[in-house]
């Protein structure tokens, strides 16, 4: 993920925008629920935690709900003397990513904190979405001074198609230690351990006081010991081009400090984030947010309590997160933050749903802290209330579930017309149940290339998405448009909880 430029509300214009951006101003914001068809973001919210249980690796348990999957990868770093099975598999193949696997789990655990009431008899589904993480998170973290981050070689992985049932491929295990730092995956699973400890506080205390002890020893070694993961040579050859911590370690340590001091309230978290604003780059690329870059997720957790008048000291977090509003709204937003013709928020690079997700997340985490505070963001020439914010996010979940030009749901399984050729091993090959024996790994690429649907319904699943003219083809070759991922479905949880609940928001 490229690094933006730094972008504060002074920089906004002062005059109205052109004739063209208002009109784009007004087609994006004044849409009514009569505009389209409207949905059932219940049932949206059902199949988007349900996407999950596609995604786990290692025994399933026997209340597993995705019938077609089976018990995978149960040796995970055997040959290195530690159990790393269970997690998840990031996307469409069979590896264990730590970095976006700890990030989708921070998300999560967001959703439930902010959104739980909201989620109804979800919300012990999506609990438990959160555990399956974390489980593995207190595996790869139980060596003091050490984070298992990675199982598996991605190009041995790569080079096959295969189920993960089958997976004959390299279990390569990386790690980071003291002479191989890796603040940026460390601070992310301090931060996905910390925020899961509020998830579990009332439900499982015990649980949920491990998890906290966990991720202040995981935080203190990723700030004692920093460095990005990606640039250590016996890490980087596995880790890029895949999930290469382009953005630096700085804001994983503000991101992991500000998550360990709302789950424990202790002051020396919020020391070190006042101590460190400046040092580790706060008020950076204010208008990204994902398992790369956490800018914007950082200035808008913080910020709560900014408005709730119990922080003035962070004052410009707050700043940071009105200039993170301005930049994507329509009509002015900053150059790297485009709309498409039909209104789904696009930015370069694959995967755009991560950032249409992701953003949109902040976007009503945020709009709720303002309206408890009676505030309003100033952006030039208009003023942003928490309603604009609302309406503007739930235009991105109604895009993702069907309101778009091509009349189609990006979501598997939702809708009448979705996604069938998805880029995803296990969806993309018959079922164990299905086909017994055993798939090598190029024997699967006649289902790869196969123009016929997948014969696994993987429901829930979002996937990239279309490009920035609204187009989209459903080819597995095509993986930035077609394949889902974990961190795409992690913030949708949140939004979808919201609007299940209040839907003509």
């Amino acid at each position: 993920m490229a690094r933006n430029a730094r972008r504060f509300p002074a920089d906004f214009p002062a005059s109205p925008p052109s004739f063209c951006q208002t009109i784009l101003l007004l087609s994006l914001l004044s849409l009514t629920p009569s505009t389209f068809a409207g949905h059932d973001y219940a049932d949206a919210l059902h199949k988007s935690i349900l996407f999950f249980e596609g995604q786990r690796s290692g025994r399933l348990p026997p209340d597993q709900r995705v019938r077609w999957r089976r018990d995978s990868a149960l040796h995970d770093g055997a040959t290195f003397g530690v159990d790393l099975t269970g997690g998840y598999y990031d996307a469409g193949d069979n590896i264990k990513f730590g970095f976006p696997m700890a990030f989708s789990a921070t998300m999560l655990s967001w959703s439930v904190i902010d959104f739980g009431r909201n989620m109804g008899a979800e919300r012990r589904n999506a609990v438990m979405a959160v555990r399956w993480a974390t489980d593995y998170l207190l595996k790869a973290t139980a060596v003091p001074d050490v984070v298992y981050v990675q199982v598996g070689d991605p190009y041995s992985d790569h080079n096959c198609w295969e189920r993960p049932e089958d997976m004959d491929t390299l279990r390569t295990v990386y790690r980071v230690d003291r002479n191989h730092p890796g603040s940026d995956v460390a601070g992310e699973t301090a931060a996905a351990l910390a925020a899961a400890s509020i998830v579990f506080r009332s439900l499982d205390p015990a649980y949920s006081r491990l998890l906290l002890d966990r991720a202040v020893k995981v935080f203190e070694f990723a700030d004692k010991y920093r460095g990005a993961y990606s640039n250590s040579n016996s890490l980087r050859a596995g880790v890029c081009p895949f999930y290469c911590s382009v953005n630096g370690y700085q804001d994983e340590l503000l991101w992991g400090a500000a998550w360990l001091h709302k789950a424990s309230r202790r002051r020396e978290y919020r020391e070190y984030i006042v101590r460190n604003e400046v040092i580790l780059r706060a008020g950076d690329t204010i208008n990204e947010f994902g398992w790369d870059n956490k800018h914007a997720g950082i200035n808008v957790l913080i910020s709560k309590e900014v408005l709730m008048g119990r922080a003035n000291d962070l004052r410009s977090f707050q700043n940071n997160a009105d200039g993170f509003i301005c930049s994507i709204l329509p009509g002015i937003s900053h150059p790297q933050v485009q709309y498409s013709p039909g209104g789904l928020i696009f930015k370069a690079g694959g995967s755009n749903m991560q950032h249409v997700t992701s953003l949109s997340f902040l976007l009503l985490a945020y709009s709720k802290y303002l309206s408890h505070a009676n505030h309003v963001v100033p952006c030039g020439w208009r003023s942003a209330y928490p309603a604009l914010l609302q309406r503007l996010a739930k235009r991105q979940v109604d895009y993702i579930l069907g309101d778009n030009p091509m009349r189609m749901s990006y979501m598997v399984g939702y809708g009448e017309r979705y996604p069938r050729r998805i880029h995803h091993r296990a969806s993309s090959l018959p079922s164990v149940a299905a086909h017994p024996a055993r798939i090598g790994c190029k024997e699967g690429s006649l289902y790869f290339l196969s123009p016929n649907p997948n014969p696994n319904m993987l429901v829930g699943a979002v996937v990239g998405g279309p490009n920035s003219t609204d187009a989209f083809p459903d080819s597995r070759p095509f993986f930035q448009e077609s394949e889902p991922t974990t961190y795409i479905n992690a913030p949708l949880v949140g939004l979808l909880s919201f609007f299940s609940a209040h839907p003509y928001s």
